[in-house]
């Protein structure tokens, strides 16, 4: 790993860990807390660290080079204009979180969906292209999903509602087109094709009157997914 890449993750750590004080490990020595410390740190075995699911951040970074090389930038959150920083992404890494990155600055052009992992090239996110020009940090959602298709704009004619994925829209619903879509609850991956394959929009909850509002230039809607790798 490249030098200044390590310095980087021991200075990240070194700022989480600060902000949490260090307190005495549990006195219950048969507690699974406990037992956890002992097997991740046999040296600092009086001490552990209390890490809440509060205290974990969405982090990505984004490399100019392929296999995480080169040139890189790192966000916690969303990033209108990524060109500032690089001038190209050809590798990105997923530390923590759920993302949508853009093709183009202020969350335009081609989308792709993206959770916690590795992505050595832009063939890994199915990226058309090197250009990677801005970031949307997915927010988490622990309840239900439920989303309603309609083959007309404006919520008119057919209606289909799911609860669940998806792979095959028309083998279910019967319909060649989406037109329009009101996201009930939860976050959704619209597919262009069958089996998770193709364009990808990211949709939030809320109405969607035609396809143009969550990004498409066309109705093909093939295959939906729900966002869940959350953790």
């Amino acid at each position: 790993m490249h030098f200044q890449q390590l310095v980087t993750r021991w200075l990240r750590f070194y700022r989480i860990v600060a902000q949490k004080p260090v307190s005495k490990a549990p006195e219950d020595h048969n507690s699974k807390t406990y037992q956890y410390y002992q097997s991740v740190n046999p040296v600092y075995k009086t001490l552990y660290f209390d890490f809440s699911p509060n205290m974990t951040r969405t982090l990505i970074i984004f490399y100019e080079d392929s296999n995480f090389q080169g040139k890189f930038h790192e966000s916690s959150g969303d990033c209108a204009d990524l060109h500032s920083h690089l001038t190209c992404c050809n590798s990105i890494r997923v530390e923590n979180g759920c993302w949508v990155v853009y093709e183009r600055p202020n969350y335009m052009g081609h989308q792709y969906y993206l959770k916690s992992g590795e992505y050595p090239n832009y063939q890994s996110w199915s990226g058309f292209n090197d250009s990677i020009r801005s970031c949307h940090s997915i927010p988490h959602h622990h309840g239900s999903y439920r989303i309603r298709l309609y083959d007309r704009e404006d919520f008119h004619g057919q209606m289909k509602e799911y609860i669940n994925d998806c792979s095959n829209i028309n083998k279910s619903f019967h319909v060649s087109d989406i037109l329009s879509c009101n996201v009930l609850e939860g976050y959704w991956i619209f597919y262009e094709n069958p089996g998770f394959q193709g364009n990808q929009y990211f949709l939030r909850p809320g109405e969607y009157r035609k396809f143009s509002e969550w990004g498409s230039l066309n109705s093909r809607v093939g295959s939906l997914k729900r966002i869940m790798d959350f953790y």
